[in-house]
């Protein structure tokens, strides 16, 4: 949820927002979890290298969150993830 939160971050579209933050908080999140989730880190280290390895992909974000304990099955979930929301943005936007 705090990978989608932060990839979406920009989103205009208000119903999705809403729609994340009511997910989140019945996940138990706080709203300070949302709020860090949504500036693309995260309370837990874990967690804030797998967001910002799903900001920006690149091989030093990788490296990064394998050194925190993610594996490679994990970083390529990740890698998925991002590029879902990535395309996404670029359909919306054309």
């Amino acid at each position: 949820m705090s990978i989608e939160l932060a990839l979406s971050a920009k989103s205009a579209d208000q119903f999705d927002v809403r729609r994340q933050e009511n997910d989140a908080r019945t996940l138990g999140m706080t709203g300070a979890d949302i709020d860090i989730a949504r500036s693309g880190s995260s309370f837990d280290f874990q967690l804030a290298k797998a967001t910002a390895f799903a900001l920006a992909p690149n091989e030093a974000n990788r490296e990064s969150a394998i050194k925190a304990g993610l594996d490679d099955r994990v970083c390529a979930a990740i890698e998925q993830i991002a590029a879902s929301y990535m395309g996404g943005a670029l359909r919306k936007s054309t």
